[in-house]
């Protein structure tokens, strides 16, 4: 077994008492044997510490920190991983046991090769028709406008290194699309498994969910950050732009064509005209 092959699996975990076993799970049944497994506590509440004390002996390191947020805990355990291998997992989400083996096997054949990503399972918490989203990959100039890969992903750490880490100061959410492009920015490409090997929980109040709801000022914020690539590959940029735009358009448009849109109009309609008249 060759010793560059080491993988270390970074899991940071905030107050997720209920789920960080699976994800230690999935870290530990991987095919690939050669890994080691690093939780990093970001300040979680009693319940969540007394969960990972009953896990110690599952993981290589837990390390505890106060509540500085995923960028911070993520660079905290990579900083410590002896892996020249990085595979950052969420701990409420887990991997198919094949992954790591699959993507290893991606980067010893690919030189261009700087992240490797797959698709994914998406499990809703309350809906039940659950479906399989399929991330594209490729070069930086796919990630100029939205995020091309899943948040978990392996990647090397010398390029982690080389590229300035995850930005600390993004505690509301798309730090790891950020990560990407100045990952990418370095050269080479994000490669996509096409099977569904990550299982990711969708849930409300989450880092995801908040930067849902705070996405715009998030987009400002990694726009002007990265204004020099926007304005080198300016045409991609704008194209993918104006494309974003047309989808949101069109999406707009079927839901006011849906017929529960029709009557509820109509429902409304003569409420509307005596609230007129009284105006």
């Amino acid at each position: 077994m060759k010793n560059n092959d080491l993988i270390s699996i970074v899991i940071p975990c905030y107050n997720d008492a209920e789920f960080i076993e699976q994800a230690v799970d999935s870290a530990l049944n991987q095919t690939h044997l050669n890994k080691e497994i690093i939780v990093v506590d970001d300040g979680s509440n009693k319940e969540t510490k007394i969960v990972l004390k009953g896990l110690k002996h599952k993981i290589d390191k837990l390390i505890t920190q106060e509540n500085l947020g995923q960028s911070t805990a993520r660079n905290n355990g990579i900083k410590q991983a002896k892996g020249n291998f990085i595979l950052v997992l969420d701990s409420d989400d887990s991997f198919e046991n094949t992954f790591c083996s699959k993507a290893l096997s991606l980067f010893n054949n690919n030189s261009d090769i700087k992240l490797v990503t797959c698709y994914t399972n998406l499990v809703f918490e309350k809906v039940s028709n659950n479906y399989v989203y399929k991330p594209k990959g490729g070069t930086i100039e796919s990630f100029l406008t939205s995020n091309s890969a899943l948040g978990s992903a392996i990647f090397k750490k010398e390029d982690w290194n080389n590229c300035g880490c995850y930005d600390e100061a993004m505690r509301n959410g798309l730090e790891d699309w950020e990560f990407y492009i100045r990952l990418l920015s370095l050269g080479g490409r994000a490669e996509v498994i096409k099977e569904p090997l990550y299982n990711y929980r969708k849930r409300e109040n989450t880092t995801t969910s908040k930067a849902n709801q705070a996405k715009y000022d998030l987009f400002k914020y990694i726009f002007r950050k990265h204004k020099d690539l926007n304005i080198r590959y300016y045409d991609s940029f704008m194209t993918q732009l104006v494309s974003k735009v047309e989808k949101e358009e069109k999406e707009k448009f079927k839901n006011r064509e849906r017929i529960e849109f029709k009557i509820g109009v109509s429902i409304l309609k003569p409420f509307r005209w005596i609230k007129g008249i009284f105006k």
